[in-house]
């Protein structure tokens, strides 16, 4: 049957029309996610890989930035959002860079640790020693602060090279350095060669190693229904995880050059923070540690003032 020549048009609106409707159902929106191979961030990654975030109308770029230059994504814009440590959050509004904690992704049960040669028996042997850790304005820092200060002591009493959790960690293993900060995978490789060490001290001795995720303030203002989906993806992936560990293990150790079996070693040393736990560390816990923790971050010179730690969280999307 041939078509009038001025149908032809109609014809081709139409079915130019019903080919876009399923593009319309499938729009999403696109963000870059900043964050490093930490397994607590591990969800993210499977969430991405698994296809959870374009489910929930996402489309996360996630890009692997060190703990140390992450503010420095964000405030450029090249990322709209950021995982790190709560402290870390408190220190880059400090600093003039706006960040919201959304979730809270999950806290560390052994999984941050202090390794040390084996003739050091106490954080007062560590007196005049060198330490690898990261840079100011990271976890490691934050923590080995922590440390030392819980036991009377201070980042003066002893002697700091700066290196990534990753480069401490084999550094030390290599006879390099008398101690070493730093967290999993890489504290593993230290508990792997028992000869070169020991772990002196870890997050079930001093708990205050959490991670959340945040966004930018604007970002979140003008896609509130992208940083839904970006919470309730993390929470699929953690019902993932559970109702299909090995496959979510064969993932999420494949970002970090782990077999699913080591992977799942890694992971037993943290918790991921299911939807009531998020909802009971956003009611209060989350405000007092971060208060607690600015503090610490003001002595140690990260930042100058202690920010109203009060306003830079969210839990409008743990509903």
């Amino acid at each position: 049957m041939k078509l009038h020549r001025r149908a032809a048009p109609i014809v081709s609106a139409i079915a130019l029309a019903i080919a876009a409707v399923p593009a319309v159902q499938a729009q999403t929106t696109a963000v870059a996610l900043g964050m490093s191979g930490w397994t607590g961030f591990a969800p993210l990654t499977l969430a991405d890989k698994a296809g959870i975030f374009k489910k929930h109308g996402v489309d996360v770029d996630i890009k692997m930035i060190p703990q140390k230059d992450r503010h420095l994504a964000l405030a450029s814009g090249a990322i709209q959002c950021a995982a790190t440590t709560v402290e870390t959050h408190v220190a880059w509004n400090a600093n003039g860079v706006p960040i919201t904690q959304i979730v809270q992704l999950d806290k560390s049960y052994g999984a941050d640790g202090l390794a040390v040669r084996g003739d050091v028996k106490t954080f007062a042997d560590l007196k005049g020693k060198t330490i690898g850790v990261d840079a100011p304005g990271t976890a490691p820092f934050f923590g080995l602060a922590w440390m030392l200060r819980k036991n009377g002591m201070t980042l003066k009493d002893v002697k700091l090279t700066t290196l990534s959790p990753q480069a401490a960690a084999q550094a030390f293993v290599a006879g390099q350095n008398d101690g070493a900060m730093t967290y999993e995978p890489y504290l593993s490789t230290v508990r792997a060669n028992p000869d070169k060490g020991k772990i002196l001290a870890t997050t079930l001795d001093y708990p205050m190693v959490t991670d959340t995720l945040g966004c930018a303030p604007k970002w979140l203002k003008d896609n509130p229904k992208a940083a839904q989906g970006l919470v309730d993806s993390y929470f699929e992936a953690l019902e993932m995880i559970r109702k299909e560990p090995e496959k979510s293990n064969e993932i999420m150790g494949a970002a970090v050059k782990q077999t699913g079996e080591q992977f799942a070693k890694s992971s037993a040393y943290l918790r991921w923070q299911d939807k009531e736990a998020n909802r009971k560390f956003f009611a209060g816990e989350l405000a007092s540690f971060s208060k607690e923790a600015a503090d610490v971050l003001k002595d140690i010179g990260v930042i100058r003032q202690v920010p109203d730690v009060t306003a830079i969280y969210d839990a409008r999307f743990l509903k």
